[in-house]
């Protein structure tokens, strides 16, 4: 492993981890953007395709499409292609959460066998081609084979997280109307079982949902109806373990994912088969610098969008061993996952910033050595400037590229990071755009922005494979959202970027997360990023309300990791904030909370906050990891 070499706080990697590295050299950045379909083309031919595609990008504004009349399929490229190579490498380890059950081990071969005859019991249970299949699973291997298996016989998957109620899981199922649901008995979540299937009895009510399947994980008493629930053991133990993968046109819907419902209403987002699978296994392979011998650790949920790409299919696709770990990574210790680390000898680790500085409050020091790391990443809202430097301190040891990585749920993938053999690594900037990908950041009135200026980041011609194709049975949304800002040949993020002048870029936070005080606009973002970095702030988030004379101001939720709230405090944290923007940046109110409503993907659920000053109604609360904290803060604020 070399070292990285620090550059007047911008960071790059030395000869020696430059030498080992798939990429490490700026010329795949020029090659890609003087003929961005001709880079992913070439990469399409590292897959597998029953049928090669006869063009590579057609765009019909404001829908585009890839590698038209090529037919593919993930699962076999996944599964079947792997198999010639590494029949008996190890895919996939599973870590319950009770740490003295056993973990599960799964080689791509024995994988392979468990996929295909899920498959087998699918059809037999009467799924087709293009038939949309409901998943409400935790973190448990038979997600991955239910995923899989689907994809292998074409159907659609629509992934939905365990944690979410039953009327999220509802509004989900009649949104697609999915005939039949994949779910467990429970799981186990910090000591406790939850009884997932309880949940999921509620959910199917009114919907389209004719046929259960439950994994037996938790051995919890649960309701099981005859004829039209089905224990997956009982399913697949006589099934054959072949199942012919379907044909799969490149343009085929491959599944269906949600929002997590941060604008009030989710939105099923649609992703196909062959763009998708191109994109996962190159920003896979590419960003994460995978070889044969790495192990790789994403702890996102399969319910999320970074669970789809970076904890099932990306992996998969490259051949590689990866964990997939049951309960919460700070749980039943705060270094529980340092030692997870240490069990398995994880090279690779992405995670969220809300993690990390979780685990930043409950261990400043980290005694476990975690020799193994090579690489670690963050994933799923900007990472403030502290976080950065203790995660790339005290668990990259002051070795390992830190990439901080920026996408959507619509992406499907990375699409802005900075390349592990090249750099520059820079605290709370992301990086550059992924080879292939063009990205601008423009003004209300669609001109480019000059360095460290802040603007609209937007997503240009030929966006990417992977993108979203539209938004499931609502073409309007699609138009309106993602390509009525600009015209509809330029993508909108609605994210809020610059780049300095290096290029690098900047994303402080959502179009909509922009405060307009006394004429001046300030980024919450940039407000948050500043009071982050107070020694005495654990994490914060930042609002505007409307005011008589100012327009908007400022207020401040702070969650402390040492001090006393109060009056001083308060005073110290304006202090914080005057110093590094302005008096025109101070809070009129600061709250100390104990925690900040958030999604189970760690995303601070903004919105709440702005709706408890204001008489709308909260909207759905079902995507909250913490409920609760709702109405606590409807007591601190009254």
């Amino acid at each position: 492993m070399g070292k990285i070499i620090n550059k007047k706080n911008m960071f790059f990697p030395d000869k020696e981890f430059k030498k080992k590295a798939l990429i490490n050299n700026n010329s795949i950045y020029k090659k890609a953007l003087k003929n961005p379909t001709k880079f992913w083309a070439d990469i399409a031919k590292e897959l597998y395709w029953f049928n090669k595609p006869k063009k590579t990008f057609v765009h019909k504004p404001p829908y585009f499409q890839w590698f038209t009349g090529g037919k593919i399929n993930i699962s076999y490229n996944c599964l079947d292609k792997n198999l010639e190579e590494r029949r008996n490498k190890v895919a996939l380890i599973w870590e319950p959460e009770p740490l003295e059950e056993r973990e599960r081990i799964l080689t791509y071969y024995e994988l392979s066998r468990q996929v295909n005859k899920f498959s087998n019991a699918l059809k037999q249970l009467g799924v087709k081609k293009g038939d949309v299949v409901g998943i409400y699973m935790p973190m448990l291997p038979e997600t991955i084979i239910a995923m899989l298996a689907c994809a292998r016989i074409g159907a659609v998957h629509a992934v939905v997280f365990s944690a979410f109620s039953s009327n999220a899981l509802k509004i989900r199922l009649e949104g697609t109307k999915a005939k039949i649901l994949i779910t467990a008995d429970g799981y186990y979540r910090r000591g406790k079982i939850v009884n997932l299937k309880d949940s999921a009895d509620e959910g199917i009510k009114g919907t389209n949902v004719k046929k259960v399947v439950v994994v037996k994980r938790a051995g919890n008493q649960i309701k099981f109806k005859k004829g039209r629930d089905y224990y997956w053991n009982e399913l697949t133990e006589n099934q054959k373990d072949h199942c012919e993968a379907a044909k799969m046109n490149s343009e085929d819907t491959l599944f269906i994912l949600f929002t997590s419902g941060s604008t009030g209403k989710p939105k099923g987002i649609i992703h196909t088969c062959g763009g998708y699978t191109v994109q996962a296994y190159a920003t896979t392979k590419l960003i994460f610098d995978l070889k044969d011998d790495d192990i790789f650790w994403s702890t996102a949920d399969l319910g999320w969008i970074t669970g789809h790409t970076y904890s099932c299919y990306g992996p998969l696709l490259n051949g590689t061993t990866f964990v997939l770990y049951e309960g919460v990574p700070g749980y039943p210790e705060p270094n529980q996952w340092c030692k997870t680390i240490e069990k398995y000898g994880v090279t690779t680790f992405y995670t969220a910033p809300t993690a990390i500085r979780m685990f930043e409050k409950e261990m400043r020091t980290i005694k476990e050595k975690m020799s193994t790391l090579q690489l670690i990443s963050s994933v799923g809202e900007p990472i403030d400037e502290e976080a950065w430097k203790w995660y790339f301190n005290q668990v990259g040891k002051g070795n390992c590229p830190i990439l901080d990585t920026w996408w959507q749920t619509e992406t499907g993938g990375i699409l802005i990071t900075s390349l592990p053999g090249i750099g520059p690594f820079k605290p709370t900037f992301t990086g550059i755009p992924f080879p292939g990908i063009r990205t601008d950041i423009l003004n209300k009135e669609g001109k480019p922005v000059k360095a460290n200026e802040k603007g609209n980041l937007v997503i240009l011609p030929p966006f990417s494979p992977g993108m979203l194709r539209g938004v499931y049975k609502n073409p309007k949304k699609y138009q309106e959202t993602y390509f009525g800002t600009y015209g509809n040949k330029i993508y909108f993020t609605s994210d809020v970027a610059y780049k300095d002048k290096n290029g690098l870029i900047r994303i402080v936070g959502r179009a909509d997360d922009v405060i307009k005080v006394a004429g001046h606009r300030l980024s919450t973002g940039e407000l948050e990023n500043i009071i982050d970095s107070y020694k005495k702030v654990s994490e914060c988030a930042v609002i505007g309300i409307p005011h008589e004379i100012k327009g908007e101001v400022p207020l401040a939720f702070v969650v402390l990791k040492s001090g006393k709230p109060g009056d001083e405090m308060k005073k110290e944290i304006v202090q914080q904030v005057e110093k590094g923007i302005g008096k025109i940046a101070r809070p009129a109110e600061i709250y100390f909370v104990k925690e900040l409503p958030k999604t189970r993907s760690g995303k601070i659920m903004r919105r709440i906050l702005r709706k408890l000053f204001s008489k709308e109604d909260m909207g759905d609360l079902s995507t909250l990891a913490n409920p609760e904290s709702v109405e606590e803060l409807k007591k601190i604020i009254q």
